[in-house]
């Protein structure tokens, strides 16, 4: 029987995820030098950070249930150097601007695994680099396209691999080739999340949970339960920043699903020829994202029902019976010896979408008003990123990562109901009915349908 929901399978089978209490919610108004909005991983690396820098900061988390409760605890766990918005960087700063970001982002894989050693942080991290595989001709020539740019933006150590040594590195069933960065790591999210807030705490950082924040104004964050007056306030909420007063329209909640295999057999690894551990994706334009969990299961994820009407989101983590049949169609398309193999958990999450698809950290000095997010379901690795620029503009300071081109990036808000629905829900479509006539007429290029969908959506 499939575990539906749960908040995700990371809680599910995490046997220390109830050992800490709650911690205590707001009591009444009170004050600190930087108030910070969401206990994911945007808001604790921002905290942490500050509090490393400034120890006499006095810094304050409020999150609406617990820290991890959102995309910290439910995503894939890929820990890698993808970062949404790097080409309209390059084409509105230039290319040289866009390269300092890529590499800042190959900097911060290796930052995320030396602090979580630095801080006995236990994250069942594994450094096997993310495969990204071609199934069909045409995502064989947008593989090869992918694989030039990255070379391009100076990840020299990128590979591409022919059909032969895609499988020898990953046995993915019609796979025509890959490409391979060293600059990724599967990891489990929500020891990540739980081991970062207790870093934080540590540091001497208030964290307050059942805390939900209804507004946020200049210089101050309200709750139900009183209001935290700071010189700077940070919006850290990313997928869930629409239930904030006049943000309904500010980032897209866009649903992502996943799905987790019961622990597989040391004879089916080796089918699978998976032994790297590394994370696995494809050039699919309704991609999916899988990894090889600790425990020796295969958690796998796409998109499912992307958007829910009114940027609602869900409480529990539960997904649609359609959306886990799809996954495992999926995943048994992928490893069909795994056909019939035991799902034991499905569960989603939300992910923030800007209008422009680009992720953007951002302060206004005048109202002290800052935020980071629109990830884009890259968030394991740009939140670190994010959280210490974040820190460098609160404190002041001109470094290299206050300059690079994704500091104060502004961008308009999404189209009001029901176009929003309307759209996403076309959108989705479109990359679907693409993915399929890509594979049933083997062409070698893209869909002009998906190339439609992408410059409609603003991908493009």
């Amino acid at each position: 029987m499939t575990i539906n929901g749960g908040i995700s399978f990371w809680y599910a089978t995490d046997e220390t995820a109830t050992d800490h209490p709650p911690r205590t919610p707001l009591t009444g108004d009170a004050t600190a030098d930087v108030v910070i909005v969401g206990g994911g991983y945007t808001g604790l690396w921002t905290a942490y950070y500050l509090k490393t820098a400034a120890p006499d900061l006095r810094v304050t988390v409020l999150e609406q249930k617990f820290c991890g409760y959102g995309a910290s605890g439910r995503n894939g766990g890929w820990l890698y150097n993808g970062i949404a918005g790097r080409d309209r960087y390059a084409a509105l700063h230039g290319h040289q601007a866009a390269q300092r970001l890529q590499h800042a982002m190959n900097d911060t894989v290796t930052e995320v695994i030396d602090v979580a050693a630095k801080e006995s942080i236990d994250a069942d991290i594994h450094r096997g680099g993310v495969l990204e595989i071609a199934r069909t001709p045409a995502q064989l020539t947008r593989l090869k396209a992918f694989h030039a740019a990255e070379l391009a933006f100076g990840e020299a150590d990128r590979e591409l691999y022919d059909a032969t040594d895609a499988r020898a590195r990953i046995n993915v069933a019609d796979a025509v080739g890959a490409s391979w960065t060293p600059h990724g790591a599967r990891i489990h999210p929500l020891k990540l999340v739980k081991g970062l807030a207790a870093a934080c705490e540590r540091l001497g950082v208030v964290i307050h949970e059942s805390t939900p924040v209804t507004e946020i104004a200049p210089r101050r964050a309200l709750t139900p339960y009183g209001t935290v007056r700071a010189p700077y306030v940070l919006r850290c909420t990313e997928g869930f920043t629409a239930a904030l007063k006049g943000q309904k329209r500010s980032w897209l909640p866009m649903n992502s699903s996943m799905i987790a295999t019961a622990p597989l057999s040391p004879d089916v690894w080796s089918q699978l020829n998976w032994s790297g551990a590394e994370t696995l994706g494809d050039m699919a334009h309704a991609y999916m994202y899988a990894q090889r969990t600790a425990d020796d299961r295969i958690a796998i994820g796409g998109r499912g029902v992307p958007y829910r009407y009114g940027s609602r989101t869900d409480n529990d983590g539960r997904t649609q019976p359609a959306t886990i049949a799809a996954l495992t169609h999926l995943l048994e398309s992928f490893f069909p010896t795994l056909t019939g193999v035991e799902i034991t958990h499905a569960w989603s999450g939300v992910l923030g979408v800007p209008r422009d698809w680009c992720a953007t950290v951002t302060l206004d000095s005048t109202t002290g008003l800052g935020w980071a997010g629109g990830y884009v379901g890259s968030g394991v690795a740009t939140a670190n990123l994010a959280a210490r620029t974040l820190r460098d503009l609160v404190l002041g300071d001109k470094t290299d990562l206050t300059t690079l081109p994704w500091v104060n990036h502004r961008v308009r808000r999404w189209e009001p109901e029901p176009f929003r629905w309307l759209g996403v829900q076309a959108l989705y479509a479109a990359y679907r009915e693409a993915d399929r006539r890509e594979s049933t007429t083997h062409t070698p290029t893209t869909t002009p349908l998906a190339r439609l969908a992408d410059r409609i959506s603003g991908r493009g």
